[in-house]
């Protein structure tokens, strides 16, 4: 059984012709949402939901605005309002070198170069510049790593392990 991956937040509707706003949570929104593609309508990850495919894609303001074949109008979409969009695990693509999905990160454990572990990855925060890895810490303020060559030194995803340098100031 394939994973799912939430992708974005339908939030309303938009005009009367079938169109859903989405609020988009993935990096890859002209890839998600190409015409074809298929996606999941649900409100948790696990759960059966009703399977689309894409039908239109654009922006508008801060949102995708999508339609889907077989929903034509505002009262065939207006019930998935709330609801998340899913990606299957299968229609992921390959990311390049030292490129990682959230979902492979989030949960990792990190460790010094000492080999002590530090803690594990709870969230993941854009920046602009660079990505910052917040690592929850037992009995210590969250620890917040950039993913910089000079802090991250090795990511091993199957071992859910990360091995990081603590430059001065990060650790306080």
């Amino acid at each position: 059984m394939a994973n799912w991956f939430n992708v974005g937040r339908l939030v309303n509707t938009h005009g009367v012709r079938g169109e859903v706003r989405v609020l988009s949570n993935t990096d890859f929104a002209d890839e998600r949402y190409a015409i074809g593609s298929e996606l999941k309508i649900a409100t948790a990850p696990n759960e059966k939901g009703i399977f689309v495919k894409v039908n239109s894609h654009r922006v508008h303001k801060n949102f995708d605005l999508l339609t889907f074949e077989g929903y034509g109008n505002i009262n065939e979409v207006e019930l998935f309002k709330g609801s998340n969009l899913y990606v299957s695990e299968t229609k992921l693509t390959d990311l390049a070198e030292h490129e990682f999905y959230y979902h492979e990160i989030i949960g990792c454990s990190a460790y010094n170069e000492e080999g002590e572990i530090l803690g594990s990855v709870k969230d993941i925060i854009e920046t602009g510049a660079n990505d910052v890895w917040v690592v929850e810490r037992k009995g210590k303020k969250d620890l917040l790593l950039p993913y910089i060559e000079s802090v991250i030194k090795q990511v091993d995803i199957e071992n859910k392990r990360i091995d990081v340098h603590l430059l001065e100031g990060l650790d306080h």
